[in-house]
């Protein structure tokens, strides 16, 4: 096997992944310009130079151009939680799994906060995401139950995984936020932290 032919592949996923961040751009960008429902999808497509036909080989629908795919989202985050050591406790193992969604968030902040802008605007979308972090959160349960050995049922993994997944909202939205330019991870693991600690009263 040649060169080119080891390095072709990870050419084809760098073309693949910049196409999608592409259709991705172009879609947030006319729809907090012009609305969600006077945006096509032929638009989208030829604001990022590719045929309808080539959106549909990524998107299933303008909806997942704009919010991403949260079933592969949750798949990551999945794996992730099952990779981290047992002795971790739950809480502290979904910090530590959303490791990787975070920086992966942070390096693109400017297209984040315009896709949250996005959702924030447009209600339908809202809808879509909440039941994909509802399918998201339901899964984090089964993982937890599995991972502490308790029945899926069980009070515990249910608490843990709201409570994680308000944590991360909150810092989400701060660092969405102009007035809070601090990295993503820093207030992830500050409400973590707060969170751990059994939330503490501020001080003045």
């Amino acid at each position: 096997m040649t060169v080119a032919e080891q390095t072709a592949p990870g050419r084809r996923d760098r073309k693949k992944r910049l196409t999608r961040d592409a259709l991705t751009t172009a879609a947030l960008r006319l729809v907090a310009e012009h609305g969600l429902e006077n945006v096509t999808v032929e638009q989208i497509s030829e604001a990022a130079d590719v045929s309808a036909r080539t959106f549909f080989n990524y998107f299933s629908s303008k909806d997942e151009a704009l919010i991403g795919n949260p079933a592969a989202d949750r798949e990551l985050l999945l794996a992730r939680l099952v990779a981290t050591p047992a002795g971790v406790p739950a809480l502290e193992a979904i910090r530590l799994a959303l490791t990787g969604t975070v920086e992966t968030m942070q390096a693109d902040r400017e297209l984040w906060r315009l896709r949250l802008a996005v959702i924030d605007r447009n209600p339908a979308l809202l809808t879509r995401l909440i039941a994909g972090n509802a399918e998201a959160e339901r899964a984090i349960v089964e993982a937890l139950a599995s991972r502490l050995g308790v029945p899926p049922d069980h009070n515990h993994p249910a608490l843990v995984a709201a409570v994680a997944g308000a944590a991360f909202r909150i810092a989400l939205l701060r660092w969405a936020a102009e007035a809070d330019t601090r990295p993503l991870r820093d207030l992830v693991d500050e409400a973590f932290a707060a969170v751990a600690a059994g939330l503490p009263d501020p001080r003045p």
